[in-house]
Parts: structure tokens; sequence; C-alpha cells
């Protein structure tokens, strides 16, 4: 089986608990769709991947388990960036968003669960 490299549990749950702690800091009120719709990504960490045969494959966190990410055929080789945001509905986890960069450009966005 081959090994995918993986994002920090430690991030995760930081950003977790940071979307936790935003809306449990909240006071009760009434909101109109223009306030706050209770959806919020947070950024938990960035990782080094290598493309290889067209894809970026990583391990991912909340139980979603190792995915490839399709990437244009020209990539192939490169070392990329994969940044993941973990998304929220009022605090709790509902997904993941993994962003990849080459040479600080995205060149795919790939989201799993609700985003």
């Amino acid at each position: 089986m081959t090994k995918y490299p993986s994002f920090s549990d430690q991030a995760v749950q930081q950003a977790i608990d940071a979307a936790s702690n935003y809306y449990s800091s909240q006071q009760p009120q009434t909101n109109t769709i223009s306030d706050d719709d209770g959806h919020l990504a947070l950024l938990a960490e960035c990782i080094s991947v290598t493309i290889a045969n067209g894809k970026a494959c990583i391990n991912l966190p909340l139980g979603i388990g190792s995915k490839c990410i399709p990437v244009p055929i020209s990539y192939d080789g490169k070392v990329a960036q994969a940044c993941l945001s973990i998304c929220t509905h009022w605090g709790i986890p509902t997904g993941v968003k993994v962003s990849v960069s080459v040479g600080g450009i995205v060149i795919v966005s790939k989201s799993f669960g609700k985003c």
C-alpha cells in the first residue's frame, strides 16, 4: 500500500477548535442571511506533495481517507503545496477543501464532504 503525505492531527484539531470557539462565544441574536449563515472554513495546514501520473495524492482527516486529486499532466514530477481547510457549519466539521499550488499559483481545488 502506498503511503501518502498527511496533514497534522494537531493542525486539524486547532482549526476545528477555532471554529467551535468562535460560534460558542457568539451571543444569541437574530441573524439575517447577510450576517452569518453559520458556514466557516479555516486553513489547517499546508504540506508538500509531489505530483505523479497527473495526480496529487494525500491522506485526508475526518475519516475521509486517501484521495488523489487530478492535476494537469504537465506538472508531473513537480513538488506542489497542498493546503487543507476545514469546513464547518456552526462550528461542527462538515468537510474539507484541498487546494494544490505550484509556484504559488493554485492549479486545482477539491472539496470532500460539504464545503
